[in-house]
Order: structure tokens, then C-alpha cells, then sequence
């Protein structure tokens, strides 16, 4: 009601129509000015009253005509009552007097002409920032709606992500222990070593390039094991790449995808390649192996792929690129491409 905005806009017109009035006015502008002033802000505490006071109001009557009515009706009175405060003892009333009288009616008129649109304006400049608030937390309200659906979306894709090497690698451990080989026991004791690293990242909403290496050096290791003469692996890991983050499992959703795809179907297995290198301020992850191809396996549409390109789209926007192709003499390439963000 006494906000400092409001004063200043009071004083500042009241000034301006004491400064009109000074042009023609016969008494003292000292009080003239004093005057206006006055009723400009007995006006604003009116305006501030009626926008508190009372709390509610009927429902068939808006609350902005019952200020504007209260500030029109608080210009003539409040003049009338500086008029008569101001007169001295033993003079006559104001009215008496013909250049107090004029001088009040031209406070009265200019009053009952100003007051209501500048209380029409106060409240039209109200509405507009209220109107602006409410769209600006509405947009927040979104933008964080937004990015709430988002992270559902991520985890609800994470939460499908499934490495489906664990059973492959359990059939195995099965098939070591019924045959009473010594290998089922270290091949498990890797398993538990990979889950134990694995299974806590699922939750999270993003991982370090590091911890996807360490990852996938660990899965290649146990499937290693698993296919003793059929697997070879080699790791090219640019250092200063490995503090970026990315979604969880995409090193290892390509490269798991490249051994169940590629060197399992395969008699003669393969060599799988994982390089990451930075290059130009984006960063370029590759998964090379040298199994069947993809005519034969008909790779590229699965649905982990699927998913990782919906992940990646989700972390990085429309500008990440997953390319899968062939590779000669045989094998498939898997490359995810991504802008390396600025620090």
C-alpha cells in the first residue's frame, strides 16, 4: 500500500499538476504544491485500502470498479478537507472566498477528471505484471515438467537397457560346473566383479566416459573367458576424453551389441576395437569388431540400439549422430558422435 513506486508515481503527477496550476494560481505555490501532494497521496492510500480491505467481496462485484469509484470519490473530499484544514481561525470559509473557491474547484475538477484513469492505468500496469509473472511461472513450471518427463524417459529407457550377456554367462558357469571344470569358479567370480561395478550405475542419469571404459574392459575380460579362442580385444582410450559424461551403458550397449552380434555368431570369432578420441571439440566413439557383418545378422535396427539412440538424443539434443556400417573385408562399425560440451 506505501510501496515506494507508488509514492514516487503520486508525487511525481501531483507535481506536475501543481507546476500546471502555478502558470494561472494567485496565492502562495508553496501551498499549492502542498495541497496536490496531499491529495495525491490520500488518493494512493485509498487505491492501496480498497486493494486489501475487505478481503472478499461478493462474487457479483469485481474489486478494480470499487477502487477506481473510491479513488474518484477521495479526490473531491480529500481537497474539501485541506480547504477547510488549511483555513485560518477567525476567516471565512473557503467558499467565501472567490479565489479560494476557484482554486478549489480546479483542484476538484482536475481530481475527479485524473484520479480515476491513473487508478484505471495502475491497475491495467498490475494486471500486465501479473499476467507476466504468472506466464513466467508457468514457463518454469514447464520447463521443469520438461525435464522431469525427461529424466522419467531416461530412467525408463535405462530400466529396459538389460545386459543380456548375464544369462549367456550363466548358461556357461552352469555348463563348467556340470562338466566339474575349474574355470566355472573364476568365470563367476568375474561375473559377480562386473555386477558389482555395473548394477549401481543403472539409477544413475549419467556416467563419466571413464567408468563406461572401465566397464566395458571388465564385460570384455569375462567374455574373454567365455570365448578363450574366439575373442580378442584391443582398447585405444584418448585420456583427456574420459572426464565426459554420457548416458549409462553407451560404450557398453555397443560393444555388447558388437559381440552377441558379431563375434558369437561367428565360427572363427573376431577382434573387437573400442577407440575414443576428441577431434574438433566433439567427441568420436568407435566399436570395430571383425565378426559376421550385417547382412548376416541383420544388425543396425535392434533394440538396443534403439534405445541408446533415444538415450543420446535425450543427453545431447538432435545433433548427436550413432552411425552403424560395414567394414571391410568383414565386420561392422558402430560410431556415436557427440559435441563436446564447453567448459
Amino acid at each position: 500500500m506505501l510501496g515506494w513506486r507508488r509514492v514516487l508515481v503520486a508525487v511525481g503527477l501531483a507535481t506536475l499538476i501543481g507546476l500546471l496550476f502555478s502558470t494561472f494560481w494567485k496565492s502562495s505555490v508553496t501551498g499549492l504544491f502542498g495541497r496536490v501532494i496531499g491529495v495525491g497521496l490520500l488518493a494512493m492510500l485509498a487505491f492501496g485500502l480498497i486493494e486489501q480491505w475487505p478481503r472478499r467481496l461478493p462474487r457479483w462485484l469485481p474489486r478494480w470498479p470499487l477502487q477506481v469509484f473510491t479513488v474518484a470519490i477521495t479526490a473531491p473530499v480529500s481537497v474539501a478537507a485541506i480547504y477547510w484544514a488549511s483555513t485560518p481561525a477567525g476567516a471565512p470559509p473557503f467558499w467565501q472566498s472567490e479565489d479560494r473557491f476557484f482554486g478549489f474547484g480546479m483542484m476538484t475538477i482536475a481530481g475527479l477528471l485524473l484520479a480515476p484513469w491513473v487508478a484505471l492505468g495502475a491497475l491495467v500496469r498490475q494486471r500486465e505484471a501479473f499476467a507476466r509473472e504468472q506466464s513466467l511461472a508457468f514457463d518454469l513450471e514447464r520447463s521443469e515438467l520438461e525435464r522431469q518427463a525427461i529424466d522419467a524417459r531416461m530412467r525408463l529407457l535405462q530400466a529396459q537397457v538389460q545386459p543380456h550377456f548375464l544369462f549367456n554367462t550363466l548358461a556357461n558357469v552352469r555348463a563348467l560346473v556340470n562338466i566339474g571344470s575349474p574355470r566355472a569358479s573364476v568365470v563367476l567370480d568375474s561375473l559377480i566383479d562386473y555386477l558389482r561395478a555395473a548394477v549401481p550405475r543403472l539409477d544413475e542419469p549419467a556416467c563419466t566416459l571413464a567408468d563406461e571404459v572401465q566397464l566395458v574392459r571388465a564385460y570384455l575380460e569375462l567374455m574373454q573367458m567365455r570365448l578363450p579362442d574366439r575373442l580378442r580385444f584391443a582398447l585405444d582410450i584418448d585420456e583427456a576424453a574420459l572426464p565426459l559424461r554420457c548416458p549409462p551403458l553407451t560404450l557398453m550397449t555397443l560393444v555388447e551389441n558388437a559381440v552377441r552380434h558379431g563375434i558369437d555368431p561367428a565360427e572363427e570369432g573376431g577382434c573387437i576395437e573400442v577407440r575414443v578420441r576428441l577431434r574438433e571439440g566433439r567427441c568420436c566413439i568407435g566399436v570395430c569388431d571383425s565378426g559376421v557383418g550385417l547382412h548376416d545378422t541383420g544388425r543396425g535396427a535392434g533394440v538396443g540400439l534403439a534405445n541408446l539412440r533415444q538415450r543420446l538424443q535425450l543427453a545431447f539434443g538432435p545433433h548427436v549422430q550413432l552411425r552403424i556400417g560395414a567394414r571391410e573385408p568383414r565386420g561392422v562399425c558402430a560410431e556415436v558422435e557427440f559435441a563436446v560440451p564447453a567448459t
